[in-house]
């Protein structure tokens, strides 16, 4: 049968049956004081909104896996699924460009309620700047921050803050959010603050400082400025925080550098105290990091750790009784997944043993490494021995890099890496890159009842104003 027979002659058209416009049409186009009629339980005085960045499904499923054999539990994600806590729904995650989106765009389908090229924040093609959402809850007097496990200039933070035609340009990102004056602004990125770091010498830290703004640059300092009425600026890392599992094997690290989960804690506990509420973007921007590197440790690790993060925003919402609470990602990422084999078992198991991530592996090679040292490296980082050949290979793959090169991640054989330890823990990766999927989204809490089953990306930022007492739209600035 030839393709356009195939349409023409489908079940439904063949039947006479007519499809309904509204099951073709997006949800998106709802109304929003149609929306609003829809509350069942009450408006929302606070949300925690949770990213798991890049998360595909391989991911969450692997996390629970994981949980169960390591923990003898589930995830905090699943079991909130299979409790029936979680309104759940499918979300389409395309940008304004590209079926694919990045996170830029994706988060700014959440930020601006509107879908844009990928690599601006809340900016159309032809320059329409789009309000983002902690902007208009601000302008309601509510509390709102970011906190997250990569640069808190870096895209998905951003895209619930700023307007920006390129994410690139996170130097500029941090000034717009001295001038925004947030609550709270926790994560890496020391490089876009430090008056040495920047390339234009300015003192941004200073002037957060002069605006009034508490500012914490270790786990340490954190702990003595969380209760304080000042506005909160955290920066933790040069760039992102560590990987989790490097994090957890590491004594300096442990006590040094917080965790997602402490984050999410200080920033609840502190904007928790403004009478009209707050709302919270929390990211594991890691997970994306991983997913992009093909390091399993580094994703497993980090999934559980955001994990962490939505039980302490679950707990909060529970007690609270007046907070929504939505978990999702923006995009899925790499397509991991844990394959056939007789010994796909005890190989996934190994994952417990890990010490470190691949990055870590990566960053521990130097032009002096020989094939023999990979393998003792690799064996106390991870607790399996490659192969001689293994070994040799990747050696060989390194061994043309220049001195530049050998700073650069984009350059170095991690995809190479994961083919070899997939031999190993029956982990693998159908690529490197963000992909198209469907993702899931749950919520929880006055408001979660107006997630339809499925969504596309922007339907969750008017949503969000809704489930506030937010009835009318704020048009574009």
């Amino acid at each position: 049968m030839k393709r356009r027979d195939f349409f023409k002659n489908s079940s439904l058209t063949a039947a006479g049956v007519a499809v309904s416009p509204l099951l073709l049409a997006s949800n998106n186009n709802v109304d929003q004081s149609q929306l609003y009629d829809s509350l069942q339980n009450g408006e929302a005085k606070n949300i925690i909104f949770l990213v798991s960045d890049g998360m595909s499904a391989g991911t969450l499923n692997m996390a629970d896996l994981f949980a169960q054999r390591m923990m003898g539990k589930r995830s905090t994600w699943v079991q909130n699924i299979m409790d029936g806590t979680f309104k759940r729904s499918m979300m389409d995650t395309g940008s304004a460009s590209s079926l694919v989106t990045d996170s830029a765009a994706g988060g700014s389908a959440w930020g601006g309620g509107q879908r844009v090229p990928n690599g601006s924040l809340n900016v159309s093609e032809e320059g329409e700047n789009f309000k983002p959402i902690l902007q208009k809850f601000k302008e309601q007097g509510k509390a709102v921050g970011c906190v997250t496990t990569v640069p808190i200039t870096h895209a998905t933070p951003a895209s619930f803050c700023v307007n920006q035609a390129s994410r690139k340009d996170q130097a500029s990102i941090a000034l717009k959010y001295l001038d925004l004056k947030f609550d709270v602004m926790m994560g890496g990125g020391h490089e876009y603050f430090s008056s040495i770091e920047r390339s234009d010498k300015k003192d941004v830290y200073g002037a957060f400082e002069k605006a009034g703004y508490a500012v914490a640059k270790n786990k340490e300092e954190l702990r003595g400025k969380m209760n304080t009425e000042k506005p909160l600026l955290g920066v933790f890392n040069t760039s992102a925080l560590p990987y989790t599992v490097d994090r957890l094997n590491d004594e300096k690290l442990m006590k040094t550098s917080p965790t997602i989960t402490d984050l999410t804690a200080v920033a609840i506990e502190k904007m928790k105290k403004n009478q009209n509420g707050f709302v919270l973007q929390v990211e594991g921007g890691k997970v994306d990091w991983a997913a992009h590197s093909n390091d399993t440790g580094g994703l497993i690790y980090d999934q559980l750790a955001f994990d962490e993060a939505v039980r302490v925003a679950m707990d909060f919402a529970k007690e609270d009784g007046e907070t929504l609470v939505i978990v999702t990602t923006d995009h899925g990422n790499a397509n991991p997944g844990l394959f056939y084999g007789k010994n796909a078992d005890r190989n996934f198991d190994r994952i417990k043993e890990f010490k470190h991530s691949n990055k870590w592996i990566m960053d521990g090679i130097t032009k002096d490494t020989t094939p023999k040292m990979l393998q003792e490296l690799i064996t106390f980082a991870q607790g399996y021995k490659v192969s001689d050949e293994e070994a040799k290979y990747l050696i060989d793959l390194i061994n043309p890099l220049d001195e530049e090169e050998m700073y650069d991640d984009y350059k170095k054989p991690f995809e190479e890496l994961a083919r070899i330890q997939k031999n190993y823990t029956s982990v693998g990766w159908a690529d490197m890159h963000h992909s198209s999927d469907y993702v899931e989204v749950g919520a929880y809490g006055p408001g979660s009842e107006l997630l339809p089953p499925y969504i596309e990306n922007t339907f969750l930022h008017n949503m969000m104003l809704t489930a506030a007492g937010i009835k009318k739209e704020v048009s574009p600035r």
